[in-house]
């Protein structure tokens, strides 16, 4: 792995979303300032890591493919075009590098089979039967398929719309649709039979 101009610091500030600023701060970074990339990978690393652990469920290789990705983003910072928001592009490229380190660790694009959740019963307490929906729904996201699971990640949790979810998965906004159809059809059945290993 090449060496990464950057030292991390945990609780490092956001940069504002102002898109000026990140359109100021990247033209920085092509003219390779280390500084500029120091600012942006300490403004993405957070979400990135988030939609990273989602994405591809190892916890292990996810600094890996978070430093690949912004490795590309440092070697290719001259030639984003603007087309998209900065977030777009970077989320386009963190995506196709965790495929990559899907398919080099062998998993399957499909997965049949959820992991159950085997906790006992809880009683009516709210907080209880809360925590026990969001294991629940965060056991079934991860019985998703990588494609699927990156629709879910990127349209519920990171807030992108079809459009900017189809530049970041370089696929049409129908497939986009298709997808989230399907991934929330899968969901209802995973959720579904999760509630009965409890029941």
């Amino acid at each position: 792995m090449t060496h990464l101009p950057i030292t991390r610091e945990k609780g490092a500030p956001v940069c504002a979303d102002k898109a000026g600023e990140e359109t100021a701060l990247i033209a920085r970074v092509a003219a390779c300032d280390e500084i500029a990339f120091e600012s942006l990978y300490r403004a993405y690393y957070p979400r990135l890591r988030h939609f990273l652990l989602r994405m591809m469920r190892r916890p292990a290789l996810i600094e890996d493919v978070l430093d690949e990705t912004m490795l590309v983003v440092w070697r290719n910072a001259r030639t984003y075009n603007h087309a998209s928001r900065l977030s777009t592009w970077i989320f386009a490229i963190a995506y196709r590098q965790s495929l990559k380190a899907l398919r080099r660790h062998g998993e399957l694009l499909d997965h049949e089979d959820a992991d159950r959740l085997h906790s006992p019963a809880q009683g009516p307490d709210g907080e209880l039967q809360r925590l026990q929906v969001s294991a629940h729904l965060q056991a079934a996201i991860a019985a998703l398929s990588a494609d699927h699971r990156a629709v879910i990640e990127l349209t519920y949790y990171q807030g992108y719309g079809c459009r900017e979810v189809a530049a970041i998965m370089r696929c049409p906004v129908d497939t986009v649709k298709t997808r989230m159809f399907y991934a929330r059809r899968r969901l209802k059945s995973l959720l579904l039979a999760l509630e009965g290993d409890v029941s």
